[in-house]
């Protein structure tokens, strides 16, 4: 659908989001409607991994990034599509505890080839679980 002109690209944002956010008048008029149909697709659309997902996935990321443009996004996105404050609350406590992780292991220098292993028989033995 890339080419459309601006104004047509404009006339379905509103309809799609009832205004069209400031954010979007400041692309370029060659890129307006391949941004927007990427928008469209990765942030309203139906794909492999449900809307509240991906949206509390935004929340935990941008929790890192401290971008408190995209943490408002995401949380408002999140709870359009049923997200509780509890689950909002989990993935940024998830992505705490993550990021604790990761500064763990880079700073001590963990060996990555005997991570892998032990992530390796880790995985076997619970899988032997059930």
């Amino acid at each position: 659908m890339a080419g459309r002109s601006r104004s047509e690209v404009e006339a379905e944002i509103k309809e799609t989001l009832g205004v069209v956010p400031h954010f979007f008048s400041r692309i370029p008029d060659d890129l307006l409607d391949y941004e927007w149909e990427i928008f469209k697709k990765l942030e309203l659309g139906e794909t492999l991994i449900p809307n509240k997902y991906k949206e509390l996935i935004g929340i935990a990321l941008h929790s890192e990034t401290k971008c408190r443009y995209c943490t408002l996004f995401h949380t408002e996105a999140a709870k359009l599509f049923g997200a509780t404050d509890e689950e909002i609350q989990e993935a940024v406590h998830y992505a705490k505890n993550s990021l604790g992780w990761s500064a763990y292991l880079n700073g001590i220098r963990e060996d990555y080839d005997d991570f892998e292993s032990e992530l390796g028989q880790i995985k076997e033995y619970l899988s032997s679980k059930g």
